[in-house]
């Protein structure tokens, strides 16, 4: 099992920052892709920023410029820092992992609410 803990979400005014963290743990394949996705009320869940074990990052068009991902291999630890926060950016943030050698894995957070409001 896959266990995915998530935390750094909060209520912040719009320009501010954040930093969300997720702590992956269990029996997960060393080469694999972290990232972490929101969702905002009534629209489907969409892609802010993923990371490779490599350090490969690929970014929303709509975060490009504000938010950074990175991560601690050792911890299997993902960080996405957040900037110049806007209102579009309230949502649900969840944390992935996912792997496809040897076998497939695909794995979720429970979620942490950000918040961007004056």
């Amino acid at each position: 099992q896959v266990q995915l803990v998530e935390s750094g979400g909060g209520s912040v005014q719009p320009g501010g920052s954040l930093r969300l963290s997720c702590a992956a743990s269990g029996r997960i394949v060393s080469l694999n892709r972290m990232g972490w996705y929101r969702q905002a009320p009534g629209k489907q869940r969409e892609l802010v920023a993923t990371i490779t074990t490599g350090g490969s990052s690929n970014y929303a068009d709509s975060v490009k410029g504000r938010f950074a991902i990175s991560r601690d291999n050792a911890k299997n630890t993902v960080y996405l820092q957040m900037n110049s926060l806007q209102p579009e950016d309230t949502a649900v943030y969840y944390c992935n992992v996912a792997w496809n050698w040897p076998n497939r894995g695909d794995y979720w957070g429970q979620g942490t609410q950000v918040t961007v409001s004056s």
